[in-house]
Parts: structure tokens; sequence; C-alpha cells
């Protein structure tokens, strides 16, 4: 990415007064400026600019120092957002899936901090990541600036600053604009690119919108080896055009001073020796009568023998990517022996790779993902793609092993994240979830009944305790194992009555007496087996449903005094009711060779029976 030193003055843009349909496909962030702003719109451009508070978690505003906000100034780069504190800061920013854009951040320290960083002797020097992909090396002196074009893989792109030591990152603007499909041609879903140079050679003034209608910087460059042309007649532009050049740039062009039969547009080193490059040449020629041919040079080879189309937009780029063994790259037009006139350019374009090497998450499980964040305002970790880089993961979020290049979410735990309002379809959406936990929050409504049947057998669902709310079994934690598991059952049902009755006669048979000069002990009256029998059709639909305590349990057994059966699962206590009911409560015991599952099934089989 090539350093540019500026004054205020040559930060000016082009100045346009009319509009341009479009602005409906820009996304233009005014980053540190006040959110209770409803925006502000540019002076220039006629552009809104927005506040980027909602598209970002954490850092601070500033303004840069007084003695920085020089007349002139563009006002998107008089406010930043820092961020002094975590080691990697995302913006998540809307698109197409699938579409291409152009994407812009600009960077002017200022002295915002009062640190004197903004001097080219002790810069700030910070990363900047594409998703998961390394894009530039911000090396902060007076001013900085970064785009890519890209293909959006989902409908996010996470945009983040990564801190290297160097100093606290920063960012004054970042703008996104809609590309169309058929320009560079080069950019896919599997492949970027870093602008590394976009240059208007005979220009006096910085080119963008709305002589651009996709808002693309066209700088100015000097040079006195060069001699400058133009014109005012209108630049066919061909249909499909894959640069779509602005009409204002191809009216103007830089020749070879007096004589001289070559034109040096650039020679320049790259600032890392792993960067590759590929150039894109801009021309149209002013003139017919004469023969104006020239051999087009990059990097001491050929790259074709060129003559200009008169008055029509025309383009030559390198082939592949290029990376030099020594790190020094040059465009060099060489007229040859039959041409007339000297070689010609209006613009060019360098542009360096953007390695897809790292892996992402599959888009759709990203885009659902961020839809649940917005929806429950999550505060985590949460910017960035979830799954990777991999210490960048996202808290409560695990992934699948890589296959085919595809990651996918796999487990969720959003438990005791303070979420409120009703289960979101979208957790249905993540297809390869197994697990998800959204106990300990403040959800409500009904539960999808997708939800549950998404995975079968296969998904753990856990919401307002530790329950499997899918599977119908519990989990208990550490601090709730207990062991020995009670289970209470309330029953009524006649069968149960004629065995406890049965029960307490057998019991009064083999009971003998006892002299005593003191009368007879007194023993407490078990309930009338009459009433049991009157008050089982009014009490049996209330009794089912209801729940104890332990002590309500301890109360109506009289401490588990008399067991009455001894069952697979372990003893059964006689027990009454306050209104006189009988019942059994049967206890489980942690011995037992029966399961819980067998448990709970044998429990429910007894309600259910008339």
């Amino acid at each position: 990415m090539a350093l540019f030193l500026l004054f205020a003055a040559s930060i000016l843009l082009a100045a346009t007064a009319h509009h341009v349909p479009g602005q409906e496909d820009f996304l233009s962030i005014d980053c540190g400026l006040d959110a209770a702003f409803s925006g502000r719109m540019d002076t220039y451009t006629d552009i809104p600019y927005v506040s980027d508070g909602p598209y970002i978690d954490g850092g601070e505003n500033h303004e840069i120092a007084a003695d920085q906000q020089e007349s002139g100034l563009d006002a998107d780069l008089l406010t930043l957002r820092s961020f002094p504190t975590g080691t990697r800061n995302c913006y998540a920013l809307p698109a197409q899936s699938g579409a291409k854009y152009l994407l812009r951040m600009q960077f002017l320290h200022g002295n915002y901090d009062g640190n004197n960083k903004s001097s080219s002797s002790s810069p700030v020097q910070f990363d900047l990541y594409l998703g998961t992909d390394y894009w530039d090396t911000v090396q902060n002196g007076s001013y900085w600036w970064s785009e890519a074009v890209f293909v959006a893989w989902a409908s996010w792109v996470p945009v983040c600053l990564l801190n290297t030591g160097r100093g606290t990152p920063f960012v004054n603007t970042l703008e996104l604009r809609q590309l169309e499909d058929s320009l560079y041609p080069d950019v896919t879903a599997d492949l970027s690119m870093s602008t590394f140079e976009r240059i208007n050679l005979g220009a006096n003034t910085t080119t963008r919108y709305p002589d651009d209608p996709y808002d693309r910087f066209w700088w100015r460059r000097a040079s006195s080896s060069w001699a400058y042309i133009s014109t005012q007649s209108p630049i066919v532009q061909l249909e499909h055009d894959s640069f779509d050049v602005p009409v204002s740039v191809l009216q103007r062009a830089a020749i070879a001073v007096g004589n001289d039969t070559v034109l040096n547009v650039l020679t320049w080193e790259g600032y890392k020796a792993s960067l590759m490059f590929k150039v894109f040449l801009h021309f149209a020629d002013f003139q017919k009568s004469q023969l104006r041919q020239f051999d087009i040079y990059f990097n001491n080879q050929r790259l074709d023998n060129y003559s200009p189309t008169y008055l029509t937009a025309s383009s030559v780029q390198s082939s592949g990517w290029s990376k030099s063994p020594d790190g020094v790259y040059n465009i060099t037009l060489a007229a040859n022996n039959v041409s007339v006139l000297p070689p010609m350019m209006s613009a060019y374009e360098i542009y360096s790779l953007i390695a897809h090497h790292t892996q992402r998450t599959f888009s759709k499980d990203f885009d659902i993902m961020m839809s649940i964040k917005h929806k429950y305002g999550v505060i985590k970790n949460w910017m960035g793609d979830p799954c990777f880089p991999v210490q960048y993961a996202w808290n409560g979020v695990k992934c699948s092993n890589t296959t085919d290049n595809t990651t996918r979410i796999i487990s969720l735990d959003l438990s005791n994240s303070n979420l409120h309002g009703v289960i979101s379809d979208n957790f249905t959406l993540l297809t390869e979830l197994r697990f998800l936990d959204l106990s300990g929050n403040s959800t409500n409504g009904p539960i999808p009944d997708s939800l549950c049947k998404k995975n079968a057998n296969t998904f753990i669902f856990r919401y307002d305790s530790d329950k499997d709310m899918c599977n119908g079994t519990t989990s208990l934690s550490p601090s709730k194992k207990k062991t020995t598991i009670i289970s209470i059952v309330v029953v009524v049902p006649m069968v149960i009555v004629v065995a406890l009755v049965l029960s307490c006669l057998i019991w009064g048979r083999k009971r003998k007496p006892k002299i005593s000069t003191h009368g007879p002990p007194r023993v407490p009256e078990p309930c009338s087996a009459l009433a049991i029998i009157k008050k089982n059709g009014d009490h049996l639909h209330n009794t089912e449903n209801r729940r104890f305590t332990y002590k309500e349990l301890e109360n109506i057994t009289s401490k588990f005094k008399q067991s009455i059966e001894q069952g697979g699962f372990g003893l059964v206590y006689y027990g009454c009711l306050e209104d006189d009911t009988e019942v059994a409560v049967k206890m489980r015991s942690e011995s037992s060779s029966h399961g819980l599952d067998e448990f709970l099934a044998e429990e429910k089989l007894v309600l259910m029976k008339p």
C-alpha cells in the first residue's frame, strides 16, 4: 500500500454539484461521529455519512488535535475511533452475499491523543484484515488510505484492526461501494485485491464521485519528464467495459517530453517481499491522423505492442500476479520504429494480491450468528469471523473440523448471557448445531417446534434449567448431583386404594393385643377407607398434577415411618394427605438396578391409569 504524505490542500477532492444515481449502494461511515447525530452530508460529493456506532462493539471516539484541523481538511477526517484495548477489533458491514465491492478506509492520526504519533519518525503501525485474510499494514505518517476489491462471501463483511504492539489502532472513515459484477473480472470469491495505487496522469486534482459512479479515488501525479494533453471530445466506453474508467480521466493524458520516445510511468518498491502485483493501464488517443504505437513493459517484460484507439476507452493488463526477486517494479512505454507520435497514457491502477489462505466459517452460519447477535444484543467478543482465526473464535461457539474448506457451527453456549425476548427461529437455521444452551436468561414465549426436530436424536437443548428439553433427560451439574434421586408419585386410582386397604387389614389381624395396667397405647388411625373411596373421584385430577416439597413428604409419611412395599426401584411408604386421601410415596434407591429413565417411565404410566 503506497504511503502518501499529503498536505491538507492536496486532500481536497474534485468539487461537484450534480447528483449521480447509485448512492443506494453506498455505505459511508464517519468513525468517531457522535451516534446522537443523524449523520452529515459531505460538502463535495453530497454523499451522506453516518456514525460507526451500529457497526462496532468497542473503541473510543476522538477528534484530531485542534492545531491539525486545517482549513479545507475533509470533514470525515476530523473524527476517529481508536481501540486502546483488545488485540482485535472488528467492524461488521452489511453486504449482499456474492456481490462485488470496493472498501476504502482512511487514517489520519492528527495527534488526537497528544502523543505526537502523527510524525513519520514515530508512527503508529497496525494490521488490517478483510475477514480472516491479511489485507494491509497501516504505517501512519501524516495520512494513509487502504482500499480493497473483493466479493462478499456472506451478508456481513468483517473488517478487523489488529494491534501489533506499535501503538493504538484507529480509523477515521470506512466507505463501502458496490461494483458492477462485470468490473475487475480477476476478482472472484477466491481472490481479492488490495489497491496499491490508482493514478490519473493528466489531472490537476483528485477525481472521485460523481465523476466516478463507484467513488473510486483517482489520485493525480505529476512528473517533470511528462507533458500533458487533453481533449473536450466525448470518449466512447464499450459495453461491458471491465474497468469503466471515468470519461473525465480518459480526457487527459501524459506523454513523453519533447522528442523522447520512452515514457517512464513508474518505478516502485514493494514494502513487503511477499507482495504480488498486477497492473491495469488505461488509454484513449485524441488524434487519428498519425500513427502512435508503442511497446508496454511491466518489470522489463513486454506485455503488448499497442496502439490506443481514437476517442475510445481501452485497457491493457498484466497476466497473472508478478513477484520481483529484488522487490522493485516498473512500468515503461517505448515507441517502436514505425510510430510517429510518442507513447501516451491516461491512467493506471496497481493492485496487490490478498491471498485467501485462512479458512472461513460457512457463510450461512456466519449470517445466522450475526442475526442472533443483533437480535439479543450479545455482548461478548463476537467480532469478525465466528471460528477463525482460532485464537479469536467467538466465546461460547464451537466449530466442526474443516472438510472441503467448510467449517460449521456445532455448539452454542449462551447460558447466563442476559438474553431477553422470545426464542429466535434463527437457532433452527444452524443446521449442524448439536448443542444449544439458553439457560439462565430471561427469554420467554414458546419454544419453536422445529428446534427439537432439526437433529433428531443428536441435538441437546437446555433452556430454563440444565434439562435437555428435546430428549426429556436431565444432566445435573456437579453442584446439583445427589447420592439418591427421589421422585414422588401420588396415586389415587382404585387399584392402589384397594391394595392399601387390604394391607391395613392384614396388618391389623397379625397384631396381638398387649395387657397393660395403664390401658392400650394410642396408635394413629389410618385414613378412613370409606373416606378414601368417597373422595377419590373428587380429588383425582387435583392430586395427580400436584408437586410436593421434601418437608411435606416427611409430614405426609410421618417421616417415612411405615413402608408398605419393597419395589424394584426401592421402598414404597404409606402416607396420608391433609384431606384424608391415602397415598403411596415411592423412593428410588441409587442401588436400584433400574435406571432413571425406566423409573420416570413407570411414574408416567401409573399417573396415566384411570
